[in-house]
């Protein structure tokens, strides 16, 4: 396997644990306050965080370079794609709509395949629709359930590809984390004129260490998540999206006692299977390539 695949798998599967216990740890906030409060609150804490690491490190000087145009456009299609997860979420069960959005990585590979010219083989698709039979298993939606909202939720899946394939084609001089920092101001923007037409509620000190924990997931998360899609193959990085599955599972029993039933185990063995049989896929291509 190339070094740029094997950053890229390591990088995406390290923001999905981030993206995980951030999820995890606002899902346990939400019982007190309101999602627009919660996204705004948690939006200033990572834009902090984020613009204090981009002076620490020296990067604020190229701010300009994020005005190229697939930067905004990138924060814009991210920004939108949480709105309109969040939306489908409050309407249709969180188990349904978790399983729509994971067919981001499929929508990905098409887009790698008509616009970047990568090729995946009939084995690599095969083994791509495995990995999301098994989220099927594992979140086990119920076919009566689909409605116009899982339409809008499936509309957000191809906005996560459509912002995860705006990241390949920013230019290589912007770094990084003003990426990531454009992306974090643009969703508390948008998150602070949502909360204008909710009302607000007092927030304790322990609601804000854990939307602080939450913050830091996230912009880690997010950090990782445009590193890994700025680096190998997208056809083989996207997939192992889901690995947060298997990190959603294990704190799910430890926070709220969920225990998979004899299908979600069933749809982890195959989550797992398709992973490795991706790597094995790409360590034989590349075998098969350095012996021509």
């Amino acid at each position: 396997m190339s070094q740029h695949n094997r950053r890229g798998i390591v990088t995406m599967t390290g923001a999905m644990v981030f993206f995980v216990v951030n999820d995890a740890l606002v899902k346990w906030v939400s019982a007190d306050l309101s999602t627009p409060q919660l996204i705004f609150v948690r939006g200033v804490m990572t834009t902090a965080l984020l613009l204090a690491l981009a002076g620490w490190m020296g990067q604020l000087q190229h701010w300009r370079t994020t005005l190229t145009r697939s930067v905004p456009a990138r924060a814009v299609l991210d920004s939108l794609a949480s709105f309109t997860y969040l939306t489908a979420v409050f309407h249709i069960p969180l188990g349904n709509a978790t399983a729509i959005n994971l067919a981001g990585p499929l929508f990905l590979t098409l887009m790698a395949v008509f616009f970047l010219h990568e090729r995946v083989t009939l084995g690599r698709w095969a083994l791509i629709l495995l990995g999301f039979a098994g989220v099927l298993l594992v979140v086990q939606p119920r076919m009566g359930d689909f409605n116009a909202y899982a339409l809008l939720c499936l509309f957000a899946a191809v906005l996560h590809a459509g912002r995860d394939f705006l990241t390949r084609l920013v230019p290589a001089q912007v770094p990084s984390l003003l990426i990531t920092l454009s992306t974090a101001i643009m969703v508390t923007v948008l998150a602070g004129v949502w909360s204008l037409f909710e009302p607000w509620k007092p927030m304790a000190t322990q609601h804000l260490w854990q939307l602080f924990g939450a913050s830091l997931c996230l912009a880690a998360g997010y950090h990782l998540l445009t590193l890994s899609m700025r680096l190998g193959d997208m056809s083989v990085i996207g997939p192992f999206r889901y690995s947060g599955l298997l990190v959603a599972l294990v704190l799910g029993y430890l926070m709220w006692g969920d225990v998979p039933n004899t299908l979600a185990w069933g749809g982890i063995a195959l989550v797992v299977a398709a992973g490795l049989g991706l790597l094995q896929s790409e360590r034989m291509r590349n075998q098969a390539a350095g012996g021509l």
